[in-house]
């Protein structure tokens, strides 16, 4: 039975209506799902979202096309989406995401997947589609958005002048000097015009004085 599942679920990820499909043929399809748990053949990531068990996987699944299918509208943003694109040097645990939703966060048989909530005007710009092998792809925040998703979700932070952002990003999140200078920051000032939000207007004008420096020091 899972072998031939295998052959009509090409993805390593899959919902509760791509399995319903790959048993059509079959009279109780319900209870072919139990059994395909029990036996681990599948894991039930989160109710409705499936990956295949050890030794019917045929290549890692990812993490990132999950959190996009585990709740949604949702993009891969903050600090995962940070380390991903090599601007912070800690591997982040948590996948973690934003929504135009409510916050959420899942504790799952495969990692934790968390959601944080920004606001629709903010959430439509930004996002880059990934396609990754078998033919997968996942939604992710430009470097640009990340860092912009970030400041805004990190309220506590009080930062009032250019030199406390750059504080808060080169000694709290650790984040390279010369990756920030090149970050685009015409993209920044619309998402700071997006969000109306006067501390990533902060971040456009550091990011430019920085490549100012940057030049000046060529």
């Amino acid at each position: 039975m899972v072998e031939e599942l295998r052959k009509k679920i090409p993805g390593e990820e899959f919902d509760y209506q791509a399995l319903l499909q790959g048993l059509r043929e079959y009279d109780r399809p319900r209870d072919k799902i139990t059994t395909l748990l029990r036996r681990k053949y599948i894991i039930r990531v989160k109710k409705g979202i499936y990956i295949f068990g050890e030794g019917y996987a045929r290549r890692p699944f990812s993490r990132e096309v999950l959190a996009n299918m585990i709740y949604g509208p949702s993009y891969v943003s903050l600090d995962y989406a940070l380390h991903y694109h090599g601007l912070i040097p800690e591997r982040v645990e948590a996948v973690t995401s934003v929504t135009c939703g409510r916050a959420r966060r899942f504790s799952t048989p495969v990692g934790l997947f968390i959601y944080r909530m920004i606001p629709m005007r903010a959430y439509q710009a930004g996002i880059d589609q990934i396609e990754i092998e078998g033919s997968r792809s996942f939604l992710i925040a430009t470097p640009e958005k990340a860092l912009s998703d970030k400041i805004y979700d990190d309220r506590g932070t009080g930062i009032l002048t250019q030199n406390e952002m750059k504080g808060y990003l080169l000694d709290n999140l650790r984040i390279d000097p010369e990756r920030l200078a090149k970050l685009n920051k015409d993209m920044i000032a619309m998402f700071a015009d997006r969000y109306g939000s006067r501390k990533i207007r902060l971040l456009t004008d550091l990011a430019r004085r920085l490549e100012r420096e940057e030049i000046g020091r060529e």
